[in-house]
């Protein structure tokens, strides 16, 4: 199960990736927004994210203008691993080496097509481990001053 959420910003784009997931048999709980009016991303990104920490949802997808703030949300939440990105290359890193649980997607910066194989990069990239393991645990280690 993925969690899905966006704001006003990244509705469309949102609303495009659950129909792009479910023809490819793969499901979305979806945690907002549900329509294009004014809202805060903060809302839905966090309510994404704890279910991604907690376990209810393997892996999340957030989605705003930028990504930027939506991103920064979601990293508030402990045990996220959020990434913005742009490009195929980026997904497809952030999953081998910082082995990202979440995926930010900035709508009015990134097309469907790119953000198609943007998310399909980031949904069929597996962990290298290794010494990325050692990164990550260094990473998800660091407190909060």
């Amino acid at each position: 199960m993925i969690a899905i959420a966006s704001d006003h910003g990244g509705y469309g784009l949102k609303e495009h990736i659950k129909a792009y997931l479910a023809a490819k048999g793969i499901t979305c709980e979806d945690f907002g927004t549900d329509s294009a009016e004014s809202c805060d991303y903060p809302v839905f990104g966090a309510a994404a994210a704890r279910a991604v920490a907690e376990g209810r949802c393997e892996r999340g997808i957030v989605i705003c203008t930028t990504g930027i703030g939506i991103s920064i949300t979601a990293n508030k939440v402990r045990g996220v691993r959020c990434a913005l990105c742009g490009d195929v290359l980026s997904a497809e890193l952030t999953r081998r080496h910082n082995d990202a649980n979440m995926l930010a997607l900035g709508a009015g910066v990134t097309g469907v097509m790119t953000a198609e194989r943007i998310v399909d990069a980031f949904l069929n990239t597996g962990f290298e481990g290794g010494r990325h393991e050692r990164r990550v645990k260094l990473m998800m280690d660091i407190e909060k001053e």
